[in-house]
């Protein structure tokens, strides 16, 4: 399995398992997930050393929850970050020159990155 990582930060931020494809001329990738519903905290209490038979049914001690969410958010712990529209412009500058300043060492894809920020500028990749 391969995981895409953030340049910048090493952040796990999906991996090969979702359909990929390159948009805005191969200057981002999206990727397709799904939405789905997960029970969280449901716990088997044959697995703890419990016998629901001999013990009866009183005590029930684990409760469960269901989650609900994109299933590549919660696969990845992925955090949802809320922007306005200055404050996204100027971090995407600010992480558009991080991005440049560690493509330097492999020239042959600084040009085509560049190139890809000026054309797609308003794409919110």
């Amino acid at each position: 399995m391969i995981i895409y990582r953030d340049l910048i930060s090493h952040d796990e931020m999906f991996s090969d398992i979702y359909k990929i494809q390159e948009i805005a001329g191969g200057l981002c990738l999206e990727v397709e997930g799904k939405m789905v519903s997960r029970t969280e905290g449901n716990v088997d209490d044959s697995l703890i050393g419990g016998n629901a038979s001999a013990e009866g049914t009183e005590g029930k001690g684990t409760e469960s929850t269901v989650v609900a969410g994109a299933d590549m958010v919660m696969n990845h712990h992925l955090q949802e970050t809320s922007f306005t529209e200055e404050a996204y412009k100027k971090y995407i500058k600010d992480y558009m020159k991080s991005i440049k300043g560690k493509l330097k060492n492999k020239d042959q894809k600084v040009k085509p990155f560049m190139t890809g920020c000026r054309t797609n500028q308003p794409h919110p990749c």
